[in-house]
């Protein structure tokens, strides 16, 4: 019989915050009886964004990095593992992040709630409006990690084809992470 995730206080402690909030919350988690492995609930998950599903979505497991990475292997989906509140929102608003992925051994669910709070309510560039260039840096980053196509890549000598370009001022002061 397979052993039960780790992580079901913490995913139910940030779903009860989240509906408390007023966010319609779906959960796909499986049965933790019949549950696949990790990495194929991270494909599927992955693939629920990928499909349209959903827009954006957290994933729980003991580190977040198995699922994590199975998560990304399923097209259009930029996943993040953070164990911050400063992290979750960076990786929306930098790395314009669809996916969030938590891990239960290292973040207590009060943070994870605080987490979940953050990722879901920042978007690519906010926060950081006072920052020039920050949005369109990020933004080309984004759309190069969208569109990339490795054998491109590959073909032109490992570089980026068609390189986007735009000009990162220097961090305004007082501006913490």
């Amino acid at each position: 019989m397979p052993t039960p995730p780790p992580h079901p206080k913490m995913r139910r402690a940030v779903k009860a915050h989240l509906e408390e909030r007023g966010w319609t919350v779906t959960d796909l988690t499986p049965d933790a009886d019949t549950a696949p492995m990790y990495h194929r609930v991270g494909f599927a998950l992955g693939a629920q964004i990928a499909e349209g599903a959903f827009e954006r979505a957290l994933a729980f497991c003991g580190t977040g990095m198995g699922i994590h990475i199975a998560a990304s292997k399923c097209p259009h989906v930029h996943a993040a593992v953070c164990e911050s509140v400063p992290a979750a929102r960076r990786c929306a608003a930098a790395n314009n992040a669809n996916l969030l992925a938590m891990g239960a051994f290292y973040v207590a669910p009060r943070t994870a709630m605080a987490m979940a709070d953050a990722f879901l309510e920042s978007a690519l560039g906010s926060g950081y409006e006072a920052w020039a260039g920050f949005y369109e840096y990020h933004r080309i980053g984004y759309d190069e990690c969208e569109n990339f196509d490795y054998e491109a890549y590959k073909a032109n000598g490992f570089e980026v084809v068609d390189q986007g370009f735009a000009v990162l001022a220097e961090q305004p002061k007082g501006l913490a992470y």
